[in-house]
């Protein structure tokens, strides 16, 4: 079955490549040119991925990219803007974005990013992953703490599943970076992972300013630790 990818961007000419490109790699499209219509679209059919300008007619994509992300659970979304700053790049990763792509691009890098975006969502194959009162369903993607289902974004699924199927090893930001991230020209990964680590916590502590399984190690990364039952 092929995927469908939402392209949306209010640069008609930008809609007019993407579409014909990605179509030739196999995929389906839909496109809007504002956020009221990715809106209808999303209403009508769910996509496999989104590709989201950052500015629109009628809304800010960042704050977009900030509410699908945890509305639509399991959907990954690739930013494509002129913004090309550290700090913009920085801010589109922690408002939920997979990806962020400057403008201009070459279509086929695109191409590659939504197949490596894909790749990594893509359900894995094995055993269930139960770690204390955690329960990890790889082939749903879902997650329950003590009994309780926990609604995550997709990067923090794939973050809490990197650090939960190795109870007690440490990961170094960079690892995290390399595995969780297609891309290396931010340099302000710490950031980045440590916001989204927050994020978890939230979701996942009983007190979040003092965690007791998802554990800072000083100076160098993260360990798991599996929560009571």
């Amino acid at each position: 079955m092929k995927a469908t990818i939402l392209i949306v961007d209010d640069d008609p000419d930008i809609l007019t490549v993407l579409k014909a490109n990605l179509q030739m790699h196999g995929f389906e499209t839909i496109t809007a040119s504002s956020c009221a219509e990715a809106e209808e679209r999303l209403e009508q059919k769910r996509p496999d991925l989104i590709v989201l300008d950052r500015i629109l007619p009628d809304g800010e994509g960042m704050e977009m990219c900030r509410r699908w992300s945890q509305q639509t659970r399991g959907l990954p979304i690739i930013m494509l803007t002129a913004m090309d700053t550290v700090s913009d790049r920085v801010l589109g990763l922690e408002s939920g974005a997979d990806d962020y792509v400057v403008k201009p691009f070459e279509p086929v890098e695109l191409v590659a990013r939504i197949k490596a975006c894909l790749r990594r969502l893509k359900p894995e194959e094995g055993d269930v992953i139960v770690s204390g009162g955690l329960t990890i369903d790889p082939s749903a993607m879902s997650v329950t703490l003590r009994g309780e289902p926990v609604e995550l974004t997709p990067k923090q699924y794939q973050l809490l599943s990197l650090l939960a199927r190795h109870p007690g090893k440490v990961h170094s930001r960079d690892q995290i970076r390399k595995e969780l991230w297609s891309h290396s020209k931010i340099y302000s990964w710490s950031r980045v992972i440590d916001v989204h680590i927050q994020h978890l916590r939230q979701k996942m502590e009983r007190n979040p300013s003092e965690p007791e399984c998802i554990i800072t190690v000083p100076g160098t990364g993260y360990k798991f630790i599996p929560p009571e039952e």
